[in-house]
C-alpha cells in the first residue's frame, strides 16, 4: 500500500502531527513551573482576552470554549478546575439564567500574565526558525481554520 505522498515526512498531515507535538512539548515544559496543563493556560489566555475585548465583562463558558475551539463540556470540566485552584470565578450571568460569567481572579490575572510571557518566548524561540515564512506560515494555518478566519 503506497500513499500518494510516497514517504511519511512527505504528508502534510504526518508534518503537521509531527511539528504540533514538538511544540506542545516545549510549551508543556514551559507550563511546568506553573503548574499550568496547555489547556488551562488556553482557557485562562481567552477568558483574560475576551473579558479585555467585553464591554460588559460577561463572557461565558461558551464564548471561551467557542473562543478557543475546544469542546464546551471540556472547557467547562477545566474551567471549574481553575475556579477551585483560585485563578478564576464563574458566576450567574446577568441575563442568561442557564450561562456562567467567568471573570480572572488577580491571582489568575497574575499567572496568566507570566504564563504568557514564558508561552511568547517558547514560540518566538521555535517559530524564529521559519525566518521571513514565519507570516506565511501564519497565513496558511489561519486558510485552514474556518474558526480563526471568521473571527
Amino acid at each position: 500500500m503506497t500513499s500518494e505522498y510516497g514517504k511519511p515526512y512527505d504528508s502534510p498531515g504526518f508534518l503537521l502531527w509531527q511539528v504540533t507535538n514538538l511544540w506542545q512539548k516545549n510549551v508543556r515544559h514551559a507550563l511546568h513551573d506553573f503548574d499550568l496543563t496547555h489547556v488551562q493556560f488556553i482557557l485562562l489566555a481567552s477568558t483574560d482576552w475576551l473579558n479585555a475585548q467585553s464591554t460588559h465583562g460577561d463572557v461565558t463558558q461558551v464564548q471561551i470554549a467557542s473562543h478557543a475551539n475546544i469542546d464546551p463540556m471540556m472547557a467547562s470540566q477545566v474551567l471549574r478546575h481553575l475556579e477551585k485552584k483560585g485563578f478564576l470565578i464563574r458566576k450567574e450571568h446577568p441575563t442568561d439564567t442557564r450561562a456562567k460569567s467567568i471573570a480572572l481572579t488577580p491571582a489568575g490575572v497574575q499567572i496568566v500574565s507570566q504564563a504568557l510571557d514564558i508561552v511568547m518566548k517558547v514560540d518566538h524561540s521555535f517559530f524564529s526558525k521559519l525566518g521571513e515564512e514565519e507570516a506565511t506560515m501564519s497565513r496558511l494555518m489561519k486558510s485552514l481554520d474556518s474558526h480563526i478566519t471568521n473571527n
